[in-house]
């Protein structure tokens, strides 16, 4: 890591007596929901076709990974992050193989589609003010999209070295925010790094935060009653632009989860085992730099931390990653390990290689579902919200969004729903930590009633719908009996009355439709009954007295069979 003024040294650092962090890596992934553009759904362009269509316009290139790539790019540690999944989550992460690999439609290939800029070398950042600046690493940008999900997910990796644990601690707790969430009596933002700048490979800035500026972030909310991303994160979105901003892009989205992005963190320290618990909370629920002494939280809030929040297997001296603890709170995985330790660090086979490939993915699968059920409850609040019963316009787009959620949502159920993710001990046991702390289980189950019952609302519309056209041609086939039965009987051979005179003629119709009517009426008052009789005349277990009974019982209701 480079530096912009001369910090302690790493020397310095030991002899201070403080913990040195010897290698941190901090992983963002950021959910944004995609809008629909204007045009009709079978004439949109799926996100990543836009991107590619824009040429040098766009600083994002699709990447070809190192599993649809040249074979000397595929290693060790892409055999081992493969192997790990399950067969059904391998065609989710990867698809069945290059030759399928150029089609979008996810048919062979894998449903996702990568993109990456390689402008944004560094990053230089002062947590708080009076610090001094520290320029970090930018290891990746990357954009994933997702076949068939409106879901977009920003990841961003950047690596330090020979830090102090409050330094690795602020960096974790202040960068990966969207936008201030507050600011204090002197203006400057909370919570957010005092400044940051977006750095090229010639040492230049490309953008820079601009969170002190509180006037124009609550304007914003004030006009849109929507908030308004940091310069830097907008920076780097481009050409994706905020929904709710007045710039115009090809890619619109739209905030769907906490302004705080999940995060992952891998701390290389000398002796993990000098770190209190006091550390290792604030590094497991990433609440900044603290004292040693004290606890961030009050001691009954903290008493089940351990249990609920640390995977000990490898917490001990031996084994092949000694003192390797895992912290999860669903919004962030942290791995803290033995930085002597060659297995740790190791980047084909180390801990350093797990976490930044299965890790990783049990972690990026996990908020993508989390960010996908957000999207689809998304959707039936705007349905809902445009809905005007009076506009027949209106109730028709609402059935059609409706239907199009229900056929997303089952589309999504069978593609890429996972209740297990591996057979792996390890990653079975993060991924069900991640999963629990973020409620999947229960808010999924909460969408799909959402949507059922919306849908099971449509199909009950339609076949009240139908009952009523069923009764309105029940009416007028009746009414058409009488004139039917009348007019027929005058174009019968049983009375020659051809050549009678307009006068008698008027007389015979006169008295048919009488008669006729009267008995439609009669038989429309016994309805019931006679509907009664015909259902026991067809049913064959009923003897014959039987069936003349529920006759007579037309009539005489008494008379009915038992």
């Amino acid at each position: 890591m480079l530096r912009d003024s001369a910090p302690a040294p790493s020397v310095e650092l030991e002899r201070s007596g403080a913990v040195v962090v010897r290698h941190l890596r901090q992983v963002l992934l950021w959910p944004l929901r995609l809008m629909p553009t204007n045009r009709p759904r079978e004439e949109r362009q799926p996100p990543w076709e836009l991107l590619r269509g824009m040429g040098g316009a766009s600083p994002w290139r699709e990447v070809v990974d190192e599993y649809t790539g040249e074979s000397d790019r595929f290693h060790e540690r892409h055999y081992n992050e493969f192997v790990s999944f399950l067969p059904v989550v391998q065609r989710f992460l990867y698809g069945e193989g290059r030759r399928r690999r150029e089609s979008d439609d996810a048919d062979g290939g894998s449903p996702m589609r990568v993109f990456r800029r390689t402008d944004i070398a560094a990053v230089r950042v002062c947590p708080r003010p009076g610090d001094p600046p520290l320029t970090l690493e930018v290891v990746h940008v990357d954009l994933y999209f997702f076949f068939d999900v409106d879901v977009a997910i920003l990841n961003l990796e950047i690596a330090a070295g020979d830090l102090a644990l409050p330094q690795a601690q602020e960096l974790l707790y202040r960068f990966g925010r969207a936008y201030p969430g507050g600011w204090d009596a002197q203006g400057r933002a909370l919570h957010s790094m005092d400044s940051l700048e977006w750095l090229a490979a010639d040492g230049s800035v490309l953008a820079a935060s601009d969170a002190r500026q509180r006037d124009s972030f609550l304007s914003h909310v004030c006009e849109h009653r929507a908030p308004r991303l940091a310069s830097h994160w907008a920076y780097v979105l481009e050409p994706l632009v905020s929904h709710h901003s007045e710039e115009s892009g090809p890619l619109r989205f739209r905030q769907i989860e906490y302004f705080r992005m999940p995060m992952m963190a891998y701390l290389a320290l000398d002796d993990p085992r000098a770190l209190t618990r006091g550390d290792f909370v604030r590094l497991g629920l990433v609440t900044g730099a603290g004292t040693d002494a004290t606890l961030p939280f009050g001691e009954q809030h903290l008493a089940d931390f351990e249990q609920r929040y640390c995977y000990d297997r490898f917490w001990s001296e031996g084994g092949a990653a000694p003192n390797t603890r895992y912290l999860c709170n669903g919004h962030a995985l942290v791995v803290i390990g033995d930085a002597r330790s060659q297995f740790f660090g190791c980047r084909d086979r180390g801990v350093l290689a797990q976490f930044r490939h299965q890790h990783f993915m049990l972690f990026l699968i996990a908020h993508f579902q989390k960010a996908a059920l957000l999207m689809f409850s998304d959707r039936l609040v705007e349905a809902l919200m445009r809905l005007n019963v009076k506009q027949p316009a209106s109730v028709r787009r609402f059935k059609r969004a409706i239907r199009e959620s229900f056929e997303g949502f089952l589309r999504f159920t069978h593609r890429y729903w996972f209740h297990e993710v591996s057979d792996q001990a390890q990653v079975r046991a993060l991924f069900q930590m991640c999963t629990q702390h973020l409620g999947l289980d229960t808010l999924y189950c909460e969408v799909k009633e959402r949507i059922g019952d919306m849908n099971s609302y449509l199909d009950a519309d339609s076949l009240r719908r139908q009952a009523n056209t069923v009764v309105r041609l029940t009416v007028v086939t009746i009414f058409g009996l009488i004139g039917t039965v009348t007019t027929g009987f005058l174009g019968m051979n049983l009375l020659n009355e051809a050549d009678a005179p307009m006068s008698r003629k008027l007389w015979i119709f006169g008295v048919v439709f009488i008669v006729t009517t009267v008995l439609t009426v009669y038989t429309m008052s016994k309805s019931k009954r006679l509907s009664d009789f015909l259902d026991a005349l067809s049913e064959e277990r009923l003897s014959l007295w039987a069936k003349c009974k529920a006759l007579l019982a037309v009539w005489w209701p008494w008379r009915a069979p038992d």
